[in-house]
């Protein structure tokens, strides 16, 4: 560990003990996830019911607030310990203003676009300021959430700013504030007058960051078996059509987790762990896995249409939510296997162009069918990848820089 996070263990006793291991996900840290359980179910069932390129911008505006309030959360509980009663009183506060913007998501570009925004730039306003508070001034880490806080105060003006505005308005000041959360990390979040952070000086544990969005995937693949079952009780009638579609969505769930968790998870723990940077490479992973969600969840969408109507015909923006979310998956997983073994996978490659090459089919069969044809191109990825030589865990993260 570098001597900043040893000197800032030592100022400060909130801070996580660094001593060579894995440091564990808490209890605390699940339990505040569970929270992102129904923020993904409200972001898949906001897409479902607004399938028009607006609506699906407005739902990735808002998936990536959803995703910047848990990201901003996880680095914080990687460097201090949630068990230690403080944090862990921010950590709920937090989850309560979680709760309430996903229950605002619905109505987001509605009436409750200021609820949303509110609760959005309190938890990360309130979850920074409360941060430097307890850091004080001469903490080694102040410095960064300095540049961090200045950039939410910048970001928050957009927020409420677009809460107050029209819908149209409202989506082009939101996706402005998005881009300076994400973004401004990339480049150490200089500021004017604050300086710029360089990763080294993060001193993450490796380790935590690569399981807690692990965790988050787990998330929004468990959603999706939510969704499919809950779809299958309210059925009157199982009939062979809509068991097909069970079979069809189940599987589909099935082989986006073993893209995930069979072929790289494991690999990547190690990867993050032995790097020589591990805030850099931290930080490629929470860009990527913002990516590899938003597969899952379009993903979910286009279960849900094949559970709800087996043996109806697809529209065109059914047809391109049923292609494009495997397509989004294996891109993501594609660049996530880049972080970690330091290529482009051709089956990934090979499985994004049969999936677009196919979709037009999509107008002519009904959407079970789609359903099977987009299970089956996931399914053949995940054999094709699975039955890959095991290959050496190098990675491509072999010369640290700076973001």
């Amino acid at each position: 560990m570098s001597g900043l996070g040893l000197a800032s263990r030592e100022l400060n006793p909130m801070l996580r003990r660094r001593d060579g291991h894995h440091a564990k996900v808490t209890y605390e840290e699940l339990f505040f996830d569970l929270v992102y359980v129904f923020a993904v179910t409200q972001l898949s069932h906001t897409l479902l019911h607004h399938l028009t390129a607006i609506g699906a911008f407005q739902t990735l505006v808002v998936w990536f607030a959803v995703w910047l309030g848990w990201q901003y959360t996880c680095w914080v509980t990687n460097w201090f310990d949630p068990e230690h009663p403080k944090l862990r009183g921010l950590l709920f506060a937090t989850m309560l203003l979680a709760l309430v913007m996903a229950a605002a998501i619905p109505q987001a570009f509605g009436e409750r676009g200021l609820v949303f925004a509110g609760c959005y730039v309190a938890m990360q306003l309130g979850r920074t300021g409360f941060i430097l508070w307890q850091l004080g001034r001469d903490d080694p880490l102040t410095p960064n959430y300095r540049r961090m806080g200045a950039w939410l105060l910048v970001s928050a003006t957009f927020w409420i700013g677009g809460g107050l505005a029209d819908p149209e308005t409202r989506l082009a000041l939101w996706a402005v504030a998005v881009l300076c959360e994400y973004v401004s990390p990339m480049f150490g979040f200089a500021f004017p007058g604050f300086g710029r952070s360089h990763t080294r000086d993060w001193t993450i544990e490796g380790g935590h960051i690569a399981e807690r969005c692990q965790l988050f995937v787990i998330v929004a693949l468990g959603e999706t078996l939510l969704a499919t079952g809950a779809t299958l009780a309210e059925g009157k009638v199982w009939d062979g059509a809509t068991l097909s579609a069970l079979a069809a969505t189940f599987l589909g769930t099935l082989a986006l987790w073993w893209l995930y968790f069979g072929t790289s998870s494991k690999d990547a723990t190690t990867v993050i762990t032995r790097s020589a940077d591990p805030g850099q490479l931290g930080a490629q992973f929470h860009y990527v896995h913002a990516i590899l969600l938003v597969g899952i969840i379009v993903c979910a969408v286009g279960n849900d249409l094949a559970m709800e109507h087996p043996s109806g015909h697809a529209t065109v923006p059914q047809v391109m939510v049923i292609a494009l979310g495997p397509v989004i998956y294996l891109a993501g997983s594609a660049i996530y296997r880049r972080i970690v073994y330091g290529r482009m996978p051709l089956s990934h490659f090979v499985g994004i162009v049969a999936s677009l090459a196919i979709a037009p089919v999509g107008l002519h069969v009904n959407l079970l069918t789609m359903g099977w044809i987009s299970t089956v191109l996931l399914t053949a990825t995940a054999v094709w990848e699975g039955l890959l030589a095991k290959r050496p865990v190098t990675g491509s993260f072999t010369s640290p820089s700076d973001p």
